[in-house]
């Protein structure tokens, strides 16, 4: 029986582009995805990788293209399909050109959990957002800093 996703149950689901210098995905990023996947972690639920070539010629590889399955084949077991061509459009042609980007659509499958208990609870989440890293470096510099001076 194939794996659906299921609206009552599923974590909150976020999209990444990951951008690479050059045409040639090298799948150095296969090995980390994979081990996220395989632990519960995240479940990967789409990715493709796009390019475009010096000449601004854009293109989509999906997962199972020929190029790049055997880097990616480890990654995921069931794909969705939530990446719509013209979304991998947009995204290829705002690459510079001669650069590639791999986009990874993942449920935070460890949050599954607590989004179900906060929408039993008939709770709601009224803001959420990422800190940038250069902004956590910021403050853990910081602090750093205090504890040199006490």
């Amino acid at each position: 029986m194939p794996v659906a996703l299921q609206a009552d149950s599923v974590g909150p689901v976020d999209v990444a582009v990951i951008g690479f210098e050059g045409n040639q995905f090298n799948g150095d990023v296969a090995p980390a995805l994979s081990e996220l996947n395989r632990s519960g972690t995240v479940r990967i639920i789409d990715l493709a990788l796009v390019r475009k070539d010096a000449d601004g010629t854009t293109s989509v590889i999906e997962a199972g293209d020929d190029e790049v399955a055997d880097a990616l084949d480890s990654v995921y077991e069931n794909q969705f399909d939530l990446l719509s061509e013209d979304d991998l459009a947009k995204i290829a042609g705002g690459l510079q050109p001669s650069s590639s980007a791999l986009v990874v659509v993942w449920e935070n499958s460890w949050a599954a959990r607590l989004a179900a208990a906060v929408r039993d609870s008939r709770g709601r989440v009224i803001t959420q957002e990422r800190i940038p890293r250069e902004t956590v470096l910021r403050a853990i510099a910081a602090l750093d800093e205090e504890l040199d001076e006490e």
